[in-house]
């Protein structure tokens, strides 16, 4: 559909919306396509989660990322667990294009957030992880959580600062870890 003067401007926000939404979405699925393990950055700071700083990402080489050793069913799993947070994070975009900030929230609660780490922690092995997965991992599901608090106040801005807050979370893992 393309704009006229004649359209309203409800309806041209929205399109704005949805325009922003989908690129962030297709943004946060190239970054995510390459890999699918999450896990620690090296030189991230240890606990960064917990005091609320942003967790670091730095610039790495592909071959930096360090091996998950995992068995084929673990593995598996694992690469189940990353996708369900791919079709989480490309719902809660949907959802908040349309403006259904309850479906956003809801999702982003029950499939990124600390609802989602004890069910991923009951299908997988926790103990095969690395304590620094688990750090950068808590730090994902906690930044889910602080974007699911933001998401009732219907203020784009600050969603869309959570939402990236969470998206750094994931991409630190990606560069990290490989499975």
């Amino acid at each position: 559909m393309i704009l006229g003067n004649d359209e309203s401007p409800s309806l041209k926000r929205t399109m704005s919306m949805h325009t922003v939404f989908t690129r962030l979405f297709a943004w946060f699925l190239v970054s995510c396509v390459a890999t699918l393990s999450c896990t620690h950055q090296p030189g991230t700071h240890h606990g960064a989660h917990m005091s609320g700083e942003k967790v670091g990402v730095v610039e790495s080489l592909p071959n930096d990322h360090l091996t998950l050793d995992l068995s084929p069913s673990a593995e598996q799993t694992h690469r189940a667990v990353m996708r369900e947070h791919l079709e989480a994070i490309q719902e809660i975009v949907g959802a908040l294009a349309q403006g259904d900030f309850s479906k956003a929230e809801d999702i982003t609660r029950t499939q990124l957030g600390f609802a989602k780490h004890r069910e991923a922690m009951r299908r997988q092995q926790p103990e095969a992880f690395p304590p620094a997965y688990h750090d950068l991992a808590m730090a994902h599901h906690e930044a889910a959580e602080e974007l699911a608090h933001s998401i009732p106040s219907q203020d784009l801005k600050e969603i869309l600062l959570k939402l990236d807050r969470t998206l750094e979370t994931c991409v630190a893992c990606h560069r990290a870890f490989k499975l």
